[in-house]
């Protein structure tokens, strides 16, 4: 990629290794900035799922949150679940990521969700709402969950559980497979 006016065929990174930074540094702020959320699956010893009830918004959600800048996912699922409800566990493997559509005032989002493993009655007994987000948490069957969860929440949410139950992960658009 020689710049203007130039006729070397050495590339431009051996070239002129600033040139080539201020090429990468241009091309970084010109491209699309993703919101990035985490989800993490948790269960009971019963097989229901840990649901949270956020202080922020009308509906029932999936412990998990906003990635921060320069934040891996999974660390992001680690520190979500230590803020918001005083857990620590192990986040298990990838199961989904979902492409969100922009809506309202976002723009689009990309949501991973990982396994969280069964609660021992130990941990279930000791969530705690730490930072006040949350106003309540409960384990619910699978039919709770699609009641109070929003549509493309409890999609997304099934099909992680499905690739959970098979030892796959999916991609998934709003929620539903693609």
């Amino acid at each position: 990629m020689p710049s203007a006016g130039q006729d070397s065929d050495e590339p431009l990174y051996e070239r002129d290794p600033q040139a080539w930074h201020r090429y990468l540094a241009e091309g970084n702020r010109r491209q699309a900035r993703k919101r990035v959320s985490v989800e993490v699956l948790i269960h009971d010893a019963s097989g229901r799922i840990l649901l949270v009830d956020p202080s922020y918004k009308p509906d029932w959600d999936i412990p998990g949150g906003m990635v921060e800048a320069n934040e891996p996912p999974i660390r992001a699922a680690q520190r979500e679940l230590a803020e918001e409800l005083g857990l620590t566990v192990p986040i298990g493997r990838l199961l989904c990521i979902d492409w969100s559509a922009p809506h309202g005032p976002w723009d689009d989002l990309l949501t991973f969700v990982f396994e969280g493993g069964p609660l021992t009655s130990e941990e279930a007994s000791s969530l705690r709402f730490v930072d006040g987000e949350l106003i309540s948490a409960e384990f619910c069957d699978y039919a709770e969950a699609r009641r109070r969860l929003r549509d493309y929440v409890w999609r997304r949410t099934s099909s992680a559980l499905e690739a959970k139950k098979v030892g796959t992960t999916v991609h998934t658009h709003n929620g539903a497979r693609i």
